[in-house]
């Protein structure tokens, strides 16, 4: 009783201007001014609202309503309130109104002047109540209200004159909620509130069918939730989050991307390589063009080079422990990929001389004690307590200058082994080593710029056979591998196998938890090999594609494999440097690449740690 007493005590006065000090978390959001002088606009913060009432439609509507102004970038809020009408009521109300009307228009048809009128509310309800009778439609009042908001009192008339321009084009009566505009604006916050001030004039019928027309969630926006950064939507700026990865939204996390010298897809790239770094995805690049290696040392990757200065070698005929498909053996794999290997070097081989050089590539690791049984491949090595079987490595395989003298002892081998002779004792000798490389670095930059032009496919091959041993070793690691300048091994230069290896790679990446990335610059090149076939399939297997800016020609070809519109193709031609047209799914963004400041130092070789 003593302590119910107690709890009854008035509180004291020094509390009470104690708690009166406190800020609440009603202080915390509210506006620290509202000023409510000017009946054409509300002013908060520095910041003035001015509201649209929608207050009429086109009796059809045949697309989203709200699509036009939704993608634009004006500052925006919208308010849309459904309310369901009792279905009972609303059928007793337009019977009678029918019978009504219809015995007007049937006795005073002549003498009325409000005919035409009369006639159009007559047949309306008629269609209302059967759509409601027949179809079990359901009778709605729509009130829509859209704010727009702005620091400056000009632009504010600028964004309602052009917000006013959209909307009548697209069939949409408004009024401005002048003298009203602190109740639009309270209407236009998320507090379901409509005011019956502005209800008389926004009110307008319309049944469940035509309520889709209403629909507001049709911005084009990408925001995945593990996704790294990409940039910001051109049309509404929303921010642009992409995670390719993402299974159960996307198909696969392969990407195409493509655009002229300058228009920003190198730069577009490194950012992908330096943003999914620090989320530990594996990374492996092939560099033709020495892009890449100032962003591989900032970020303390694995740069490695072939060409005639390089001390980096790798033995195109190692099969390694990862290398198994699960189709075939070890050696049936590898003899696949040495035949495409080898048609770049021989030219295009016909079928009975593909036959001799699988034969004499049998031979030469029988040689080396290798056979189709894959347990031949392993070794025992002596341990202090068991004897255990190890995979074999790179100084038990043979290299291109025992090939080089299998290929010389039969006269129909001679002019393999001509061939051969740059690489086993000219310029390009250094194919002829061992494997001397460990390679456990989560970004691994390839640079096969010292080859040049005309052997430089031969080195984007091996890497990409190294690389795809790599990432098919641990399914559960995300890793990517880009190809850049793509169209040197599947366009007009390369061949059907190699083209084949690399279609195959784009195809079965996904199930090893991989994202195969093509970029290039020459598109029309991309599609001609075998009429486009392999550049077709590569595009088709990519669920994400970016476009920058492309010339009329490369647009011309774009278009045959792609589903692109008038509209995007004018867009694609006009996109400014770091602009892009990015279809990702079913959705297609025009998106604007952004970037930190140490991003850009990073990537442009400015950095300094």
């Amino acid at each position: 009783m003593r302590k119910q007493i107690a709890s009854m005590k008035p509180v004291s006065k020094q509390k009470v201007e104690f708690l009166s000090g406190v800020m609440t978390q009603k202080d915390e959001i509210a506006p620290a001014y509202i000023n409510l002088m000017n009946p054409k606009y509300i002013e908060i913060d520095n910041n003035y609202y001015s509201t649209l009432i929608i207050v009429n439609y086109f009796r059809e509507q045949t697309e989203l309503i709200l699509k036009s102004i939704i993608d634009t970038n004006i500052n925006l809020n919208i308010s849309i309130f459904y309310e369901k009408q009792d279905t009972y009521k609303t059928i007793r109300d337009l019977t009678y109104h029918i019978g009504n009307v219809g015995v007007d228009l049937k006795t005073n048809s002549q003498n009325r002047q409000d005919i035409d009128i009369a006639a159009f509310t007559y047949n309306d309800a008629k269609y209302i109540r059967k759509e409601m009778q027949v179809n079990n439609e359901e009778l709605y009042f729509l009130y829509i209200y859209i704010t727009t908001f702005s620091s400056d009192i000009k632009d504010l008339e600028y964004l309602l004159n052009k917000l006013e321009g959209i909307l009548q084009s697209k069939g949409m009566q408004t009024r401005r909620a002048y003298f009203r505009q602190e109740q639009a604006f309270l209407s236009s916050l998320p507090i379901m509130h409509n005011s019956p001030d502005l209800k008389p004039a926004a009110k307008r019928n319309v049944l469940t069918s035509g309520l889709v027309a209403t629909y507001p969630f049709i911005s084009s926006a990408i925001f995945d939730e593990e996704g790294i950064f990409i940039g910001t939507n051109i049309y509404n700026n929303s921010l642009v989050f992409l995670d390719r990865y993402n299974s159960q939204k996307y198909k696969n996390a392969n990407m195409c991307i493509f655009g002229t010298s300058g228009a920003g897809k190198s730069f577009y790239t490194k950012l992908l390589i330096l943003r999914n770094r620090l989320i530990g995805i594996e990374q492996y690049v092939i560099d033709p063009d020495r892009e890449y290696g100032g962003l591989c040392n900032a970020v303390n990757g694995t740069l490695l080079k072939l060409g005639p200065s390089s001390n980096t070698y790798i033995n195109v005929f190692d099969i390694r422990q990862e290398s198994i498909e699960e189709e075939s053996g070890y050696l049936a794999n590898k003899i696949s990929k040495l035949i495409g290997f080898f048609n770049l070097i021989f030219g295009n081989l016909d079928e009975e001389e593909k036959a001799i050089l699988e034969e004499k590539l049998i031979q030469l690791y029988q040689e080396k004690g290798i056979t189709f049984d894959d347990s031949t491949l392993y070794k025992k090595e002596e341990n202090k307590v068991i004897l255990k079987p190890i995979f074999k490595n790179t100084y038990d395989m043979p290299i291109l200058e025992e090939f080089y003298e299998l290929l010389g002892r039969e006269q129909k081998t001679k002019k393999f082994q001509i061939k051969l002779i740059p690489f086993v004792k000219g310029s390009l000798k250094f194919f002829n080593h061992y494997t001397n490389i460990e390679l456990t670095n989560q970004l691994i930059v390839a640079d096969v710029y010292e080859l040049g032009e005309e052997n430089l496919k031969y080195g984007m091959y091996l890497f990409i056979d190294l690389f795809w041993d790599k990432i098919k070793k641990d399914r559960t690691q995300k890793k990517a591998i880009y190809l850049d300048e793509i169209w040197r091994l599947i366009g007009v230069t390369s061949n059907k196998e190699v083209a084949s290896f690399i279609y195959k790679i784009f195809k079965t990446i996904r199930k090893y938890g991989g994202s195969s990335v093509a970029i290039t610059q020459d598109i029309s090149d991309l599609f001609s090999l075998e009429s486009g076939t392999y550049g077709k399939s590569i595009l088709n297997n990519s669920e994400i594609k970016t476009f920058f800016s492309l010339e009329e020609e490369n647009i011309k070809v774009l278009e045959q494999y792609t589903n692109l519109s008038e509209k995007e193709k004018v867009e694609i031609k006009s996109l400014k440097r770091g602009e892009s047209l990015m279809f990702i799914g079913g959705e297609h963004i025009l998106t604007k690449i952004e970037s930190a400041n140490f991003e850009q130092e990073i990537i442009q070789g400015d950095y300094k740690s």
